[in-house]
């Protein structure tokens, strides 16, 4: 993954180390519960290296949602072929989840989100390939969800000129919700 996707596409802050190294865990934010207690030994440890062991920040994931948003519209495929991409946007089985996200809409409504969570962190990336807008929402805390929540409609609110009136985390519950997000944040 670093030689493959990290370090092409410029996400030099980002790792899968597991444990941090001295360097990564100087920098690495505690989590903490939703009552602001911080975790014990600061973060966790997970042996499932793709779903909990990508050590990042907002900067390097906004990286990649401009890499995906440069592939989607044919300027670049430093990592991955646009048909790849495609793929990856496409929901599947009737379901409102693509290859590892949610997706809805199509042609330039066509939205990409991801939350991510463990224990004292939350996580959210929504990407509008089409025209490369999107954010990247970090917290250490279980409570991150609420300020990523209000942050992503905001944006939405700024972007669109109109009031948002979905949450964010409905999204991926109900397909529909998510193409009217799109559609008409």
């Amino acid at each position: 993954m670093q030689d493959l996707v990290l370090d092409p596409i410029g996400m030099t802050a980002s790792s899968f180390e597991q444990p941090p190294s001295a360097a990564l865990a100087s920098r690495a934010a505690s989590g903490h519960f939703s009552d602001c207690a911080g975790l014990p030994r600061r973060w966790n440890i997970f042996p499932e290296h793709a779903a909990a062991g990508l050590w990042s920040t907002p900067t390097d994931l906004a990286k990649l949602l401009v890499q995906l948003a440069d592939t989607w519209q044919g300027l670049t495929s430093i990592f991955l072929r646009r048909q790849t991409l495609q793929e990856m946007l496409t929901p599947q089985n009737g379901g409102p989840y693509g290859l590892g996200a949610a997706v809805a809409g199509d042609g330039s409504s066509l939205v990409l989100m991801k939350r991510g969570q463990n224990v004292g962190y939350q996580g959210y990336l929504v990407l509008y390939p089409a025209s490369g807008q999107g954010l990247v929402v970090m917290s250490n805390s279980d409570n991150g969800s609420k300020l990523a929540e209000a942050l992503i409609k905001r944006a939405a609110e700024a972007y669109t000129g109109q009031t948002c009136r979905r949450s964010p985390t409905d999204w991926a519950a109900t397909p529909s919700l998510l193409s009217q997000s799109a559609t008409t944040l």
